[in-house]
């Protein structure tokens, strides 16, 4: 009997639990021409969305937030925007956060380059005619206070040592198309 009420007691703490959630009140099903492109034949504002996220794990030391086409005709995908070393005590980032210049991020907080080929949030801008792509929001929990890599690392090299000290992370996903 105490090991049946130990385990329904277990479940229940494990239900009760939050989750990790990444949240936005700028973002919907479709992404809006403000955080489309301003160039390559896009006529967007390209303005990074608010993010907000709740429910950290246990262990957070710092967060990177990263968005990913997957549908883009690339082989590889495309990234619209990478962001690191966001300290713990944040859990969010206003609109605009993304400009070249970061100026909404938070203290220490390093944009990436990304396949635009500059740091910063680079809006949606799939090609005419190709379909709606998705474009996935992702935060992530890391489990070290900084990564070892400066703004000019490729994306790749990022989301390689993002990856490798993720202890848990929280995705949107918007899509777009022309």
């Amino acid at each position: 009997m105490k090991r049946y009420l130990a385990g329904i007691l277990a479940t229940a703490a494990l239900l009760s639990a939050e989750s990790f959630t990444l949240k936005s009140s700028d973002l919907e099903g479709q992404l809006s021409l403000k955080q489309v492109y301003s160039g390559f034949g896009c006529t967007g504002e390209n303005v990074s969305p608010q993010l907000s996220w709740e429910h950290a794990p246990k262990g957070t030391k710092s967060f990177a937030l990263t968005v990913y086409d997957p549908d883009a005709p690339t082989g590889s995908g495309w990234w619209h925007w990478v962001v690191f070393n966001i300290p713990a005590t944040a859990s969010s980032l206003p609109s605009g956060a993304g400009s070249s210049e970061g100026k909404g991020l938070p203290k220490g907080a390093v944009q990436g380059v990304t396949s635009y080929g500059a740091p910063g949030f680079g809006g949606a801008c799939p090609p005419v005619g190709h379909g709606p792509h998705r474009y996935v929001f992702t935060v992530h929990a890391l489990d070290v206070d900084v990564l070892q890599a400066d703004a000019s690392a490729t994306p790749a090299l990022i989301g390689y040592l993002i990856n490798h000290h993720t202890i848990q992370k929280a995705s949107l996903i918007s899509y777009y198309a022309r």
